[in-house]
């Protein structure tokens, strides 16, 4: 998969792109691009539009009101424009996100969002994974050291990517949740038969099963090449490990009491209709307690990952260095993992990586981000590169939000 042309029109600082982006060749040259420039000019913003394209929400916000043009989001009526003409495997494809603050009410204004693959309109959750783009920013440090929400996220990006069902499952399971979840504290205020409940548990078991069963085979795919890698990076020194924590387990509880958080846990022998007739279970007898609290305390909303480096936690014990490595590892194995499981390389996207990392990292990267079809960095210094990397790649300077190929 290569993106072939970006055109962005009032996206963040870009109020106008229209760029060529290079393919790599058969003799693995080219297919990188270096955006240099000083900060605050614009460089994330090409990156950020391109991630947008893949997983239609941004790594810099959970609002997308924000990215639209502060400017053009002054107008009564604005609109940000995404358009991505990019080939997937032998066909050309063309992706486009357009964001609309149109009016509403007295002085107000709504967002809404539109998508359209070949000129067709779909839901977001039917066209994720179409285009597939890893991102790397070193301020993502909080997949590790941030809540559990900050894991979900990262784990439900990944695989809305790579599984094509993924997003439209996880869409349908929050919205069963938060019907649940109001009937739950209906019941707890005012009373009532609780075996109201059985059909929204149902349902609850029957998507969140489906999500845990993905969350663990992708887990335990991705930690074969995360191991792998950060082996590479630390010269043998370190092994990392990671742990999926499912707040519904389909281990039996008696297996996990006394368990140490470095013993390794094997959850992919079971079948989806176990883990579904588990989980349906499991919500009848914990019924009571959750009628009294108002909420669903078990299910793949509440899941965790922990990042286990020489038997111990890297939120808890890992050094800044250590942090870096992992979290490199972790979106290297992503690039691989997401390769494997759609047989498409994704385009990769880097920013400020290099200032980030030692002399020997940053040789381990671009022999890593080499691998790719489409390598996509951005800089402040040309010099962190090695020279004959720099030759192969094409250098865009971007000023003011405005980018510039050189000749």
């Amino acid at each position: 998969m290569y993106l072939k042309h970006l055109s962005l029109t009032n996206f963040r600082s870009l109020t106008r792109l229209d760029v060529e982006l290079p393919k790599r060749e058969a003799q693995n040259k080219g297919g990188v691009v270096l955006l240099v420039g000083e900060n605050a000019q614009g460089k994330t913003s090409v990156l950020e539009a391109i991630y947008f394209l893949a997983a239609f929400t941004s790594f810099q916000t959970h609002v997308d009101r924000q990215i639209v043009n502060f400017h053009e989001a002054k107008n009564p009526l604005a609109v940000t424009r995404l358009v991505a003409d990019y080939q997937r495997g032998k066909t050309k494809h063309r992706l486009e996100a357009r964001l609309i603050l149109e009016p509403t009410g007295v002085n107000g204004q709504r967002l809404r969002k539109e998508v359209l693959l070949d000129g067709v309109k779909k839901h977001v959750s039917d066209i994720m994974g179409h285009f597939n783009a890893v991102i790397f920013v070193p301020q993502m440090s909080q997949i590790i050291e941030g809540g559990p929400d900050e894991r979900r996220r990262y784990l439900n990006l990944a695989l809305a990517q790579a599984v094509p069902a993924y997003a439209r499952t996880l869409s349908d399971y929050h919205q069963a949740l938060t019907q649940r979840n109001a009937l739950l504290k209906a019941l707890g205020e005012r009373g009532g038969n609780s075996d109201q409940l059985q059909v929204w548990d149902e349902t609850l078991a029957r998507l969140g099963a489906q999500i845990i069963l993905w969350r663990i085979r992708a887990v335990q795919e991705i930690e074969r090449f995360a191991s792998r890698i950060h082996h590479e990076l630390t010269r043998g020194n370190e092994i990392l490990r990671l742990a999926y924590e499912p707040a519904y387990d389909p281990l039996k509880p008696e297996l996990q009491l006394g368990l140490k958080i470095d013993t390794p846990i094997d959850r992919s022998g079971f079948e989806l209709d176990e883990i579904q007739n588990g989980f349906s279970t499991r919500l009848k007898q914990i019924r009571n307690e959750e009628i009294a609290r108002g909420v669903t305390t078990i299910g793949p909303h509440r899941d965790d990952l922990r990042f286990i480096l020489n038997k111990a936690d890297v939120s808890d014990y890992g050094s800044r260095g250590q942090i870096r490595t992992t979290l490199l590892a972790l979106k290297l194995a992503e690039v691989e993992w997401m390769r494997e499981r759609t047989g498409e390389w994704p385009v990769i996207l880097l920013d400020e990586v290099m200032a980030e990392l030692d002399i020997h990292r940053r040789a381990d990267l671009l022999k890593y981000a080499g691998k790719g079809e489409q390598v996509l960095f951005t800089t402040t210094d040309l010099s962190l590169f090695t020279p004959e990397f720099v030759e192969q790649a094409e250098v865009w300077d971007v000023s003011g939000g405005v980018v510039t190929p050189r000749k």
